[in-house]
């Protein structure tokens, strides 16, 4: 007998798992020895009152076990040399896409323009701690994508296109955590995931299928409307039965070359702000209404939105106990994104704070069809990193000062590595965000006690919250609307919004190729 029961419990209790035990026992109204097994299919937290709570969604086996989970990784075969897809990127969108490809024996060819997830390390510190952008290799650019070393958040709201669950369980076999299969909010740690995607690409490899990292798309071979293969540093001509395109949102280089090719592209709404950082006990004493917060409590999060002048305002990849990075993929520009490891354990809370911005808003840009949202997206980089002395220090601002367009006089400390200076973000973006922002963080100060703080600081530029360009393709086939046999895919594509969303955008991907080809 399996019975599911819902057990709220102080979150010293959620972490013993003999006082679970009891707590299911006494639901069940049995004994503990009774009981051969708990397991935990959901883990949240409630907040609302003085005292936070823990949620768990209990499933007790009473005289029999769980049944044991298949392997899904073995669900993929040898692959046939015969039957070729060339994967652009090796990001979720692109792992996931040869993973599913595998189980068809489908080969799958993947090539990065950047590193594999280890050497991308010595280019992260160059940015760090020398402000060296390295464009083919930085936080955006290299095996794992954007989402590597940038948190490894794992939640997402789009959960049509595919099995979520199964994303999840990929991961754990590939040696991610196994709460991230129950807790609300999954989270890997960008000190563990890259050990994750390496696992992930030796099994492609095990497989037969072949990563070629450092080999930059420069071409498209399309012959007769029909993408066929691909030309890799200016050079080496590979070719394939199909082109999946899961190059990433900062891949600006790959949307300038299909607008020379005349191949169809849309302006895309996307959002650009700053990122904003409180220290963490502010955040927890805010949510958690306790300071310092439990020690079994996780650091706090919040997520928050207002809509201002007909356009959202939103907080966006919150990273609790976190980091500030610099994510610039080309010199002269700025532009700053959040991480945080496993633990958490940061005395620093950051999120991206942006302002919604429709393609119809950029009249000015207009010359620019297509990439005129990407053109303002890089005008305003390039803008915010003339501003400082030419390193990757981030010009910032006191939260309140912002609020009142005061320049201010000094600044709270920050995790952001290459420093910050003051400087009036007021007055340096344009006034269609600043505008709304300053109305939002008023209103979410009214809402949240704590959060409108002058221990906060505004740190400029967030501006890689998605792509800006869209690669329209066909509903049922997934091919590009003019190319046959194109595939565009995930973030970069524009029909992604994070790790999990565009996993499982490669794998519906795969799915038909793998009906057509096979």
């Amino acid at each position: 007998m399996i019975k599911e029961i819902e057990v709220k419990c102080t979150p010293a209790q959620a972490a013993d798992e003999q006082q679970v035990l009891q707590l299911a026992a006494t639901l069940c109204e049995h004994t503990t020895e009774a009981i051969n097994a708990v397991t935990i299919s959901r883990r949240s937290i409630d907040a609302r009152s003085k005292q936070p709570k823990v949620v768990l969604r209990l499933k007790v086996y009473i005289g029999e076990l769980p049944a044991a989970k298949k392997r899904l990784r073995h669900q993929c075969i040898r692959a046939n040399a015969q039957k070729k897809v060339l994967i652009v990127g090796a990001g979720p969108a692109g792992y996931f896409a040869a993973m599913e490809l595998l189980k068809a024996g489908i080969k799958p060819i993947i090539f990065d323009r950047g590193k594999d997830v280890q050497a991308r390390r010595r280019d992260l510190r160059a940015i760090q701690q020398e402000s060296f952008v390295n464009p083919d290799s930085n936080y955006c650019f290299g095996e794992g994508g954007a989402g590597t070393y940038s948190d490894g958040k794992l939640y997402t709201g789009s959960k049509k296109r595919g099995s979520l669950k199964d994303i999840l369980q990929l991961f754990v076999e590939h040696g991610a955590p196994e709460n991230i299969l129950f807790d609300a909010h999954p989270h890997i740690g960008s000190d563990k995931l890259p050990k994750v995607i390496q696992s992930m690409r030796e099994t492609i490899q095990n497989f037969g299928g072949e990563i070629h990292f450092e080999s930059h798309v420069d071409d498209l071979i399309i012959d007769n409307g029909r993408a066929s293969g691909v030309i890799v540093n200016n050079s080496d001509e590979h070719l394939g039965e199909a082109v999946i395109l899961a190059t990433g949102h900062s891949a600006r280089d790959i949307f300038e070359l299909l607008q020379r090719k005349q191949i169809r592209l849309e302006a895309k709404p996307f959002a650009m702000g700053i990122r904003l950082e409180h220290p963490q006990a502010l955040i927890d004493e805010m949510q958690y209404h306790q300071r310092p917060r439990d020690q079994f409590l996780p650091a706090a999060s919040y997520k928050m939105v207002a809509h201002v002048q007909n356009r959202g305002v939103f907080s966006f990849c919150m990273c609790p106990g976190g980091l500030i990075v610099p994510t610039a993929t080309a010199p002269g520009e700025l532009v700053v994104n959040g991480m945080s490891m496993a633990k958490r354990d940061s005395q620093f809370a950051n999120a991206g704070m942006v302002v919604a911005i429709e393609p119809d808003d950029l009249r000015e840009m207009q010359r620019f069809a297509a990439l005129r949202c990407l053109r303002f997206q890089q005008a305003l980089e390039k803008a915010v990193f003339a501003v400082g002395d030419g390193s990757q220090a981030a010009p910032a601002q006191r939260m309140t000062d912002f609020v009142n367009s005061k320049l201010s006089q000094d600044l709270a400390p920050t995790s952001y590595i290459p420093g910050i200076y003051s400087a009036p973000l007021h007055e340096i973006l344009p006034v269609r965000i600043v505008t709304r922002l300053q109305i939002a963080l008023h209103e979410f100060g009214e809402k949240y006690r704590g959060f409108y703080s002058q221990e906060a600081n505004l740190v400029g530029l967030e501006s890689r919250t998605s792509s800006p360009v869209r690669i329209p393709r066909d509903r049922d086939s997934g091919m590009h609307v003019e190319i046959d046999r194109l595939y565009p895919c995930g973030e970069g594509a524009g029909y992604a919004g994070g790790i999990v969303s565009a996993a499982l955008d490669g794998q519906m991907i795969a799915q038909k190729i793998t009906g057509i080809l096979t």
